[in-house]
């Protein structure tokens, strides 16, 4: 089974096209569907998560911690998983896709210092740790912020 193929379940979809309200004879007439009185008889419902008055789910439940609306997922990478690369490579963000180091560079990469590094490289990435730019320069390479 694929997406392009899904459909729904013979018989669980129905017509919305047909007249409510337009005699026995339509098969949708006097309630119109409705049912008899009620709440959801009449006109007029209410907002989504009304309870009838009862403190809501979405009010009862407890909301902890702060959520940062700016937040960045930054995908950090250790200089030891540049080691794969070519002496004098040119290293960026897609380089390390297609090499398999990393998957989602969601917002950013950032180059951190841990590990060891025996090989000059030309890295351009979002952000660097201190220590991994010290390690790449001191091999000659260059860490270039993008």
């Amino acid at each position: 089974m694929e997406l392009s193929n899904l459909q729904p379940a013979e018989g669980s979809k129905h017509s919305d096209n047909f007249r409510r309200g337009r005699g026995h004879g339509s098969g949708n007439g006097k309630t119109a569907g409705k049912g008899h009185k009620g709440q959801k008889a009449r006109s007029g419902q209410p907002r989504i998560g009304f309870e009838g008055g009862q403190m809501p789910l979405y009010r009862r439940l407890p909301k902890r911690g702060f959520k940062n609306r700016n937040h960045k997922e930054i995908v950090a990478i250790n200089v030891s998983a540049l080691e794969v690369f070519d002496n004098g490579a040119t290293v960026d963000v897609e380089a390390l896709i297609a090499q398999g180091i990393i998957k989602n560079p969601a917002d950013g990469v950032k180059i951190l210092g841990n590990g060891e590094l025996t090989k000059k490289l030309n890295v351009k990435v979002n952000s660097y740790s201190e220590s991994a730019k010290e390690m790449i320069e001191k091999l000659g390479g260059t860490a270039e912020v993008i």
